[in-house]
């Protein structure tokens, strides 16, 4: 069984940092992709960002472009989620997602964490 443990999140004042961590549990990756997704209150979840296991590559939201970056650690599974100049709108749960497939955009997600509180005030 996969366990996917999410860390970091908080609450911060607009144009503040929060780094997001998730560790994987129950298997190695050397292959799929990681990443994260974000719901905020009323609206579905959408895709944030996400990189591969193997290459490095990344892909992101538009709107977080610039300002979020995500990175990994082979070693220890785990994904983390940087995050500078935040906005108000991106308050939100942050889920961390894994895929067994390299869809950098995490169509097919195989495992969700539980879910951390971002919350950015004005």
């Amino acid at each position: 069984q996969v366990h996917l443990v999410e860390s970091g999140g908080g609450l911060v004042q607009a144009g503040g940092s929060l780094r997001l961590s998730c560790a994987a549990s129950g298997r190695t990756f050397s292959s799929g992709a990681m990443g994260w997704f974000r719901q905020a209150t009323g609206k579905e979840r959408e895709f944030v960002a996400a990189t591969n296991w193997s290459g490095g590559r990344t892909y992101y939201l538009d709107s977080v472009k610039g300002r979020f970056t995500i990175s990994r650690d082979n070693a220890k599974i785990t994904v983390y989620l940087q995050m500078n100049s935040l906005k108000p709108e991106d308050t939100a749960i942050y889920y961390c997602a894994a895929a067994n497939q390299g869809d950098l955009r995490l169509r097919n997600v195989n495992y969700w964490g539980q879910g951390t509180q971002v919350t950015v005030s004005s």
